[in-house]
């Protein structure tokens, strides 16, 4: 644990930082004492995360005492005390004694909080296991999830729409007939939610299910009380989202991680696309409600209601709102629309939705309406109602992002910020299925007109925050250079910016710009190349160069989807494909969201099979193994970008994006231009593939620009800062590849390669006792995942187990906990007796109570289905076994500082790693 002094405020780090960690935390820390919002950029591998987490929640808890000192001496100012210098102990005493929760005694303090946001929930779990391995793990912290993630109602859950999850909890909720909901005030303040240990979404679901009790709701409770509050962008940045959630900007701190993509964000959370038949299946969904209503069916309406519950329309109501829809289809219909589509200035949409007799003056009373039917039609299980307002859910939301605002100022940002583009498209079946239900829409038009109301502001969405009155605005990640251009779009005030070197250094990495393949071809991805068949064969041969000098994994992204399916088809028929895949098998990322995940996985498998050269993974800029995932040391030792990846030129919204700026710099010189947005999009794109490789501060890569346009001082420019030192430009292909094989092979002598060692070569089904070598240990119903808890013999105790020391975990889902795996934390284990044998006393997560002896040389069967042992390779160590499914491989990892890793397959294909 390091203790250092940053700007006046205290803050404990894990270990001694490195200077770029200083760096970062002093940022993050001058920006809240001066109250101004950050662009901050720290490569990946720079523990980013981690100097984040500890510098705002050490200047949260100074804040924090100075409040409370201030008002305990009553005195509110914050600026007319000085803090005592023994204020760090009394800091850590409060938080660990909830300082973040709201008493009514606290009332006008003004005690900010920290907003966390992230693009995933993913993201956010990585971010709460940095937290738990941190000296500030005992504040008061939540996680907003969905229903979709935390709903254990047994009805509920079992919908496939996350929108009828909504509406279903809704009502439910409204009549109190969700057994769940209503256990949430009396197990609230339990020890397993409101104790020291930070809860994710998983915790919160396994809490839930223990208790009873809604997970959903229950983290809702937890955020009143929180310091810092987890949640995903769409929670904070969409304003019916933060007004659903509850979600307090007011004096607090926003936190956006993972921000390369937040001005898309932001605009896509305030766009959206209406085609008419939405309109038309909610046309017909009201028409479903009519007509029982007509027939006297009105019992069979009332049905799906709790008895006790009026109903929150008439019939009139449904009358008159149908024929609100009718003029909104017929408004739309009746617009003059070119072949290409036509474009109309933001306030347009006001026009159109007038026609409808919707107004700023009724527009509320009309979201109302729809929603109560929504809500209605999610509920009801029988015929007719199997819609379940999906067309109507598509207008509401229109009118939800149309009046997220009434001021004039709104209006007038509206105005130049957004754009009506309306298009026509042939319809390909003319029965219109809703995705839920057997029911059809038919219609006798061969065409339908789609509206798109698009934002070309993220500016837009920015300001709507800071009119929250938050205190600052931290935006942050490993890849957000160049700043000012992202600074003139996001349109908010900067007061602090930082672009930090990376950890690494010059023989870790290795940069290269390749402009000529090795028959001497010009590369260059162009348009014009795009069908060139010489230029596509050159760029094979090309990566079938690097793969044979380049060890283990090796990652290939395209421009899109068609150019690597153009260059697969040409390198097949001429035989560079099975050229490639012979030195390492090739995988193609999938456009399926449901086959990724096999297909990434056998990816590692080969790259990690000591029988194999590595592999080679083929995937695309923007896509998903370039958002988000890690390719550490051998799973990704070089990255090869293959173009640069331009949006499509004709695309309407780009079209606008680009007139839209071309616009707003006639009016600000510094603005952006089209053609400058427009090549940032594709180097932006360029710099998030880059970041999958160099992970960690000893890790090792290449990474091999092939394309001759990257030589240019401007695309050079819009590299990350931390890149443009390493990059290196060589006038022959051979040259290159010497080089690159000469880095190799340079960093795999000097550089500390941790490597996957098989230590059974079987490929088949093995049993845990292989692995412990220490008696037999039989398979039993138990937990679903296999784990392992390491731990002292003779020094477990109850501190160190919460704390999380024994045992840290990589989860399937590649969240690390610190948690215990189906062990209720916080219990004592004990031991008893010298030696060769002890006494160990555990309680499972289900409350049973049960003991077992370990020794050497034997394993004794405990009560349920746990076994205890020493682990065989080192006997000081204590290993607890809890099996329900096979183990199917066992690996250990050795690196040069001495920590070992423990990895296990199970037959599930789960893998879980355990740090010793």
């Amino acid at each position: 644990m390091s203790d250092l002094m940053i700007s006046g405020i205290p803050v404990s780090f894990p270990f001694e930082p490195y200077d770029v960690q200083k760096a970062y935390m002093e940022r993050v820390i001058e920006c809240l004492q001066n109250n101004t919002n950050a662009l901050l950029e720290s490569p990946t591998g720079t523990g980013k995360t981690l100097s984040l987490l500890c510098s705002s929640l050490a200047w949260l808890m100074v804040k924090k005492a100075q409040l409370q000192m201030n008002a305990q001496m009553g005195n509110f100012s914050e600026h007319s005390k000085s803090m005592h210098s023994n204020i760090k102990g009394t800091l850590r005493d409060s938080l660990k004694a909830g300082a973040g929760k709201q008493h009514k005694d606290n009332v006008g303090w003004g005690m900010p909080k920290i907003i966390y946001s992230s693009r995933t929930h993913s993201q956010l779990t990585q971010a709460m296991q940095e937290l738990k391995r941190s000296s500030y793990r005992h504040v008061k912290a939540a996680v907003l999830g969905s229903r979709d993630q935390m709903c254990i109602h047994p009805e509920v859950s079992k919908e496939i729409s996350n929108m009828n999850k909504v509406h279903m909890c809704q009502l439910k909720v409204k009549s109190r007939t969700c057994y769940f909901y209503t256990n949430v005030e009396s197990k609230k303040e339990d020890r397993s939610v409101k104790g020291d240990d930070i809860l994710d979404i998983e915790d919160l679901v396994s809490v839930g299910k223990k208790l009873k009790c809604c997970p959903y709701y229950l983290a809702k409770e937890l955020k009143q009380d929180a310091d810092i509050v987890f949640m995903p962008y769409n929670y904070l940045l969409d304003p019916k989202s933060r007004k659903a959630n509850g979600v307090e900007l007011t004096n607090n701190i926003v936190i956006l991680d993972e921000a390369h993509n937040v001005e898309k964000m932001c605009e896509e959370s305030a766009s959206l696309q209406l085609r008419t038949t939405d309109v038309a299946l909610g046309i017909d969904e009201i028409t479903h409600i009519m007509r029982s209503f007509v027939e006297g069916n009105e019992e069979q309406v009332d049905i799906t209601l709790d008895n006790s519950q009026p109903k929150d329309f008439t019939c009139d109501d449904l009358c008159v709102l149908k024929e609100m829809l009718l003029a909104l289809e017929k408004a739309i219909d009746e617009v003059n629309v070119s072949s290409d589509g036509t474009t109309f200035p933001g306030q347009f949409i006001f026009e159109l939705l007038s026609k409808a007799e919707i107004h700023d003056h009724n527009q509320m009373a009309v979201i109302g309406m729809i929603e109560n039917l929504i809500q209605y039609l999610s509920t009801a299980n029988a015929s007719p109602f199997q819609r379940k307002g999906v067309g109507l859910q598509k207008i509401v939301d229109l009118l939800n992002i149309v009046y997220s605002g009434t001021s004039s100022a709104h209006k007038e940002r509206i105005k130049f910020c957004y754009k009506v583009h309306i298009q026509i498209e042939e319809r390909k079946n003319n029965k219109k299925f809703d995705g839920w239900s057997v029911l059809k829409v038919t219609s006798p038009k061969s065409v339908e007109r789609i509206l798109s109301y698009w934002c070309f502001s993220p500016g837009f969405g920015m300001k709507q925050l800071l009119e929250q009155n938050v205190k600052s605005i931290i935006l942050t990640s490993g890849t957000l250079a160049p700043l000012k251009p992202l600074i003139s779009e996001l349109g908010i005030p900067i007061g602090t910016l930082l672009e930090n070197p990376h950890i690494v250094k010059h023989n870790q990495l290795c940069v290269k710009i390749i402009g000529q393949g090795p028959d001497g071809e010009h590369l260059n991805s162009n348009y014009q190349n795009r069908e060139n068949r010489k230029y596509i064969c050159s760029l094979g041969r090309t990566i079938l160069n690097f793969c044979r000098v380049v060890p283990d994994g090796l990652l290939v992204f395209f421009p899109s989807y068609p150019i690597m399916s153009k260059c697969q088809e040409i390198w097949q028929t001429e035989g560079i494909w099975s050229n490639i895949n012979n030195i390492k098998p090739v995988f193609v990322e999938p456009q399926r969201k449901d086959t990724f995940n096999s297909v990434i996985n056998d990816y590692y498998a080969k790259v990690n099979d000591s029988n194999s050269k590595g592999a080679c993974f083929m995937a695309v800029c923007r896509g998903k193994v370039s958002e988000g995932l890690d390719f550490a040391d051998m799973n990704g030792r070089a990255v090869i970008i293959t173009g640069l990846p331009f949006p499509p030129l004709k695309d309407p919204r780009i079209v606008l994006k680009k007139k839209y700026l071309e616009e707003l710099r006639m009016k600000e010189k510094d603005s952006l231009s089209g053609d400058e947005w427009y090549s940032l999009e594709a180097t932006r794109a360029v710099n998030q593939a880059i970041g999958r490789v160099i992970r960690h501060q000893n890790d090792y890569g290449a990474i091999l620009l092939c394309d001759e346009r990257f030589n240019s001082p401007k695309l050079k420019g819009q590299l990350s800062s931390w890149l443009r030192d390493y990059i290196t430009v060589s006038n022959k292909f051979s040259e290159t590849m010497s080089e690159v094989c000469r880095f190799f092979k340079n960093a795999s002598s000097q550089l500390p390669t941790p490597r996957l060692k098989p230590l059974l070569p079987e490929e088949g089904h093995i049993t845990l006792e292989s692995v412990i070598r220490c008696g037999t240990v039989s398979f039993g119903k138990g937990f679903a995942p296999p784990f392992l808890m390491f731990g002292d013999v003779t020094t477990i105790s109850q501190a160190d187990w919460t704390n999380g020391r024994p045992f840290q975990a990589i989860m399937p889902t590649g969240a690390r906990t610190g948690g215990d795996l189906g062990l209720d934390r916080g219990t004592d284990i004990t031991s008893s007796g010298e030696g060769e044998r002890g006494a160990v006393s555990l309680r499972s997560s289900s409350g049973v109570q049960f003991s077992g002896t370990f020794c050497c040389d034997s394993v004794d069967t405990c009560s349920q289905d746990f076994r205890v042992a020493r682990w065989a390779t080192d006997p000081s160590r204590l290993a607890v076994v809890s099996l329900s499914s096979a183990i199917e491989k066992y690996w250990r990892i050795e690196e040069a500082s001495g920590v070992e890793h423990i990895v296990l397959l199970d037959k599930q294909e789960n893998v879980y790693s355990f740090l010793r």
